[in-house]
């Protein structure tokens, strides 16, 4: 497959864009040509200067266009040249080490070519891991996650270590992409989506018997499903997806996949920032009262801890028809995260059952007071008590009291309730209107009129 650095002739007008330290090129209809340059983590935009003739216009972006695809026909004796993605207002391909998205209208505003290459070709060994995490990495009953921003090397750091699995410790690597841009070493087998599917493409892997399978660019709901289905098949799997930090790369499986699955799916994450780990994460799985909790209300926890310290961060699980991700260290606004959690998914349910804002006063962890109007305490608590019954099982057996918004102690806010007012004082102040006027006036008026007949 593709090779870093090496691709078929281009157009002189392209390799003249495509300098030393240029990552990407982006040419758009009536727009002076600007390229993405510098290292990992320290791109920069920057317009081309002497490039902006004038005669970037439409004609001329297409006609370019037509020359690239035409470069991939003359080279399909190579297998790193092949028209990726052919759809109305769209291309893909690949040449070599580039791959070049091709838009025009009506599914882009203008037609526009963007070139993108590798900035960097690098070894497991350039990354200089704890020998513990290239361990952990080299294990197949473990799935992976590498996650960072655009551009910041997570591609980069999939291709290290599939490549350190396939030469260094002789396991069967696959890759699954779209579009296959990943640049490995030949016998590793890049597959794309069969028939437009990727779903069809984990079914043929499994016939393949790879011991790892290299993900790329998990994105879309479906793709998170898809991983965690090759995971449970027991094929050591590292996916590759875009998030700002670990946590939030596992925050992103959540609701794809049953919270007892999720440690088994994926128990160690990889932040990557300007071409470095940053953070590593791994995922357990425990039973115990969650913290700040008490111990009869132990459940099944996810602990993310940090590696290789094994300082616990967060804690998972489920909390009423929730998952939880709740730091286990601070306070938010003195306020300890199970209360602050408690809290909110309490006037949340309460606003949804009955219509109006409440207010919640915790005594301890495992108690709370909920003060709302006095006419809605009967509804609230429901026939028997089942539904402050219901309350206090979704919310993992915290006791609930509910008073009045007249009982609430001094200090605690009044909740506002914009849209609600009490229906039956209303009608009883205007069903007594009459008390307020002078008594007999009304009789009065009607014998008067009466007399005048």
């Amino acid at each position: 497959m593709a090779k870093h650095g090496d691709h078929p002739e281009l157009p002189e007008v392209v390799e003249n864009l495509l300098a030393k330290d240029v990552h990407t090129v982006f040419l758009k209809a009536d727009c002076p040509p600007r390229v993405k340059k510098g290292t990992i983590g320290e791109l920069k935009l920057v317009e081309v200067e002497g490039q902006d003739d004038g005669n970037w216009d439409t004609i001329r972006i297409e006609a370019l266009q037509e020359e690239l695809v035409e470069l991939v026909n003359s080279n399909n004796h190579r297998s790193d040249c092949f028209l990726e993605i052919n759809r109305k207002g769209c291309q893909v391909v690949q040449l070599g080490d580039l791959r070049i998205a091709c838009a025009w209208p009506p599914f882009a505003d203008a037609r526009e070519i963007t070139i993108v290459r590798p900035v960097a070709k690098l070894k497991i060994s350039d990354y200089q891991l704890d020998p513990r995490l290239i361990e952990r990495l080299s294990n197949h009953h473990r799935g992976v996650f590498i996650c960072g921003r655009p551009g910041s090397g997570k591609t980069t750091l999939a291709q290290a270590i599939a490549e350190y699995l396939d030469s260094d410790l002789g396991f069967m690597v696959k890759t699954m992409e779209s579009p296959r841009d990943l640049q490995l070493a030949s016998r590793i087998t890049q597959y794309a989506p069969l028939e437009g599917d990727l779903e069809k493409t984990a079914e043929i892997i499994f016939l393949v018997r790879p011991d790892f399978v290299i993900f790329d660019e998990v994105r879309r709901a479906r793709d998170f499903e898809i991983f965690a289905d090759v995971r449970l098949a027991g094929v050591g799997l590292l996916g590759v997806t875009h998030a700002n930090s670990a946590l939030e790369a596992i925050q992103r499986l959540i609701g794809k996949v049953e919270l007892g699955l999720v440690s088994q799916v994926l128990d160690t994450i990889l932040h990557v920032e300007a071409g470095k780990i940053q953070q590593v994460l791994e995922l357990r799985m425990t039973v115990k009262a969650p913290s700040g909790m008490q111990e009869e209300l132990a459940r099944p926890v996810i602990e993310v801890v940090e590696f290789p310290s094994g300082k616990i961060t967060h804690e998972m699980f489920a909390f009423g028809s929730e998952i939880a991700v709740v730091p286990v260290d601070g306070t938010s606004g003195g306020i300890s995260p199970i209360r602050s959690l408690a809290k909110t998914a309490l006037i949340r349910k309460i606003r949804e059952w009955v219509g109006v804002e409440s207010q919640i006063q915790f005594l301890s962890d495992s108690s709370a007071n909920i003060y709302v109007p006095s006419n809605m305490i009967s509804t609230l608590v429901g026939r028997g008590g089942d539904n402050i019954r219901q309350l206090q099982d979704d919310l993992g057996g915290i006791a609930l009291s509910v008073k009045s918004l007249e009982e609430m102690p001094e200090g605690m806010e009044n909740p506002r309730n914009p849209y609600w007012y009490d229906q039956q004082d209303s009608r009883s102040k205007t069903g007594r209107a009459w008390e307020h006027q002078p008594r007999g006036s009304r009789g009065r008026g009607k014998k008067g009129r009466k007399g005048r007949r």
